[in-house]
């Protein structure tokens, strides 16, 4: 198990404001583990009791809204942190997180991280800077729901995961998302999502295979209205 002093993930998140002595005392009491592809790291609703830092893997925060249908509301990526708004605010978490491929993450409980931000001021407005952060994408997102087509929505998407993610050796997006996971990224129904995407492949804007997609005409999917 590596040594929270030694990780370079905390350089990612608020953890890097943290001095030696109080990366090794929470390095004692952190447990590290694998999740696997599918698997839900928590649930909406329930009480996390720490925050989990992500050494590796990619996992999809989603809500569950009013008519049942799950909403993705980020990604979340190596060096991000888990949980940290329930540990603040003392409420069960608002999001579930499934893994969308094989994770390593950290859990590091609420005790050691409530300790920490009482007695260091930096890591405290590290932690709530990227609070902010999140809340002020959030917003971002509620806007481009209102305002953005959904043939847009998805080509942002599709965008957002070649320039976060990067593709295979063959061009293909590193992440591969099912149809109603692109459907519930841009808030439409499945069969929408998959008539647009069906669209975007007719014009020659992108290529599948599987589940995988491959983005062949990046110039052009930029000016989807």
């Amino acid at each position: 198990m590596s040594k929270c002093e030694q990780c370079i993930i905390r350089q990612f998140n608020a953890l890097k404001s943290l001095t030696k002595d109080e990366l090794i005392r929470i390095s004692s009491c952190k447990t590290s583990k694998y999740i696997e592809k599918g698997e839900v790291l928590f649930n909406e609703g329930e009480m996390i009791n720490g925050v989990y830092c992500v050494k590796d893997g990619v996992c999809k925060l989603s809500k569950l809204s009013a008519n049942g249908k799950d909403h993705i509301v980020r990604l979340v990526v190596k060096g991000d942190l888990l949980g940290q708004r329930s540990l603040v605010s003392q409420e069960p978490s608002n999001l579930t997180a499934v893994a969308l491929n094989k994770m390593e993450v950290c859990f590091i409980p609420k005790s050691e991280i409530i300790n920490d931000l009482n007695q260091n001021s930096k890591f405290s407005m590290d932690m709530l800077q990227d609070m902010a952060i999140e809340l002020k994408n959030s917003d971002n997102v509620k806007v481009d729901l209102a305002q953005k087509s959904v043939k847009q929505r998805l080509a942002e998407t599709l965008i957002y995961i070649n320039d976060h993610f990067g593709t295979t050796e063959e061009g293909y997006l590193n992440i591969i998302l099912s149809r109603e996971d692109y459907a519930n990224f841009v808030g439409t129904a499945t069969e929408s999502a998959i008539r647009i995407l069906s669209q975007f492949k007719k014009e020659g804007l992108l290529s599948m295979k599987g589940k995988q997609i491959k983005i062949e005409d990046m110039a052009n999917l930029k000016r989807i209205e």
